[in-house]
């Protein structure tokens, strides 16, 4: 049996023909490739006729560099290779898009800012996998959806047209950016005329996913009171039950704008808030006051209210996890990784943008005030609760996921819970890379997406 990872040679001008490639001998007696007679090349949303000219004891594909420009390709690569006898068409990919939001042309060795190595990283992955990779952002996106800019690595960053991909990995971390008119349409288009693939092709917010699980009776277990806040009697309520009780920007991240509301005694309540250098503390003598005080910025933010939970702690410190969960080479979700993230001093949210600090979950729970068979357990559970609650988003919210970044909590009684859900997993740079290693999380981005494209 053929592999069907291949090097893709662009020759000279001058020796091929744009309606001519070369293909090792074996593939064509293999796949009973007709010679002499056109078939269908396919590269993402590209098409061309070509003849095949085989060639002896020869495991590659070689191309001419005009029709490798007309595909994108501005210099040899490795790819997979398919032929299909029903519509005589040979294609090669998997194509990859990912829409990010900015790129700066001027910044030649960091175009993409902060998650330029990631996206370094990602064509390494293409390259070892056999997959091509381009990134584009929505200026790039053109009126015919058949092509667009699109930047690619070869001895630096350059930008080139490129066909319309096979698969769309949206990483836009704006909602504005999301919801502009031209990308809705390109998602929309892509789909329609290219049968491309998009994943994470919308952002979640707390109360939508909140509000999907909760149907579900084996995920009801992870989900701690959550409401969206309508106004002052749902306040009332949630203080009344819950000696604490969190605010969360419906569409927040990184922790930003959340609020912890504690009950004093009867009716007097501190509310503290998270800013970046610390926590901010308010006393209000009554439930009205506090309200009237949130309701300035209700005007302009939507809140979901939350039961605060007693979370385990490292010398006063609260620690979360978060799990990062992608579907795999059979389209199945799986856990990546999972670290522990404690609070820093003075912070009561854990993100590394408010002085959070990373260990291993074995650590974390070792010198928590968790003990015993709760301890032991902790790992394992936390495991299963990022998987099911992956395949739980999958099944109630109608959008196509292919990872999740889950933030899960333990009580002190061990239980655990989920805090959020996070579409768009950052990619930042702020994971030093060793010895240029490919990350696990990046080669099964390629590995999801060959899937996707049946390569």
């Amino acid at each position: 049996m053929l592999k069907s990872k291949v090097a893709v040679q662009v020759i000279s001008p001058g020796i091929l023909p744009d309606d001519a490639i070369m293909l090792g001998d074996a593939y064509l007696r293999q796949w009973k490739i007709p010679q002499g007679q056109p078939i269908m090349l396919k590269f993402g949303a590209f098409r061309h006729y070509v003849k095949v000219v085989p060639v002896e004891r020869f495991d590659g594909m070689r191309i001419g560099q005009s029709l490798a420009r007309k595909m994108g390709l501005i210099s040899s690569t490795t790819l997979r290779i398919r032929y299909r006898q029903e519509n005589a068409t040979l294609s090669v990919g998997p194509l990859i898009g990912v829409l990010i939001s900015r790129d700066d042309p001027e910044a030649r060795d960091r175009p993409f800012g902060t998650i330029t190595m990631f996206c370094k990283e990602l064509v390494d992955a293409c390259e070892a996998q056999g997959a091509h990779v381009y990134f584009f952002t929505p200026d790039h996106i053109t009126d015919n959806f058949n092509t667009l800019e699109g930047w690619v690595y070869s001895d630096g960053w350059r930008k080139v047209p490129v066909p319309a991909p096979d698969v769309v990995n949206n990483r836009l971390t704006s909602r504005k950016l999301e919801n502009r008119p031209n990308v809705q349409l390109f998602i929309k288009e892509t789909k329609h005329r290219h049968n491309s693939v998009v994943f994470n092709e919308k952002f979640l917010d707390k109360a939508e996913v909140f509000d999907a699980l909760v149907k579900d009776p084996a995920l009801v277990r992870y989900l701690p009171e959550s409401h969206v806040l309508r106004g002052l009697q749902v306040l009332k309520s949630m203080c009344s039950k819950h000696n604490t009780v969190f605010l969360k920007p419906v569409r927040g991240s990184l922790g930003k704008g959340i609020i912890r509301i504690s009950r004093l005694d009867t009716d007097s309540y501190s509310a503290q808030y998270a800013t970046t250098l610390g926590t901010r503390r308010q006393h209000f003598g009554g439930i009205d006051k506090l309200y009237a005080s949130l309701a300035g910025k209700m005007k302009t933010v939507r809140y979901q209210i939350q039961q605060g939970l007693h979370l385990i702690d490292i010398m006063g410190r609260p620690v979360d996890f978060r799990a990062l969960v992608q579907k795999n080479e059979t389209g199945k979700w799986a856990l990546t990784s999972i670290v522990a993230r404690t609070a820093g001093n003075h912070h009561f949210v854990s993100n590394l943008a408010r002085g959070g600090t990373l260990s291993t979950v074995k650590e974390a729970v070792a010198k928590s005030n968790l003990s015993g068979s709760n301890a032991q357990d902790a790992p394992g559970k936390l495991q299963r609760a990022a998987l099911e609650i992956a395949k739980g988003i999958d099944a109630h919210i109608p959008a196509h996921f292919g990872e999740l970044g889950i933030d899960l909590a333990l009580d002190a009684s061990g239980r655990v819970w989920l805090l959020e859900v996070n579409s768009k997993p950052s990619k930042n740079d702020n994971t030093p890379l060793q010895d240029k290693k490919i990350r696990p999380s990046v080669r099964n981005m390629v590995r999801y997406a060959r899937h996707l494209a049946e390569f």
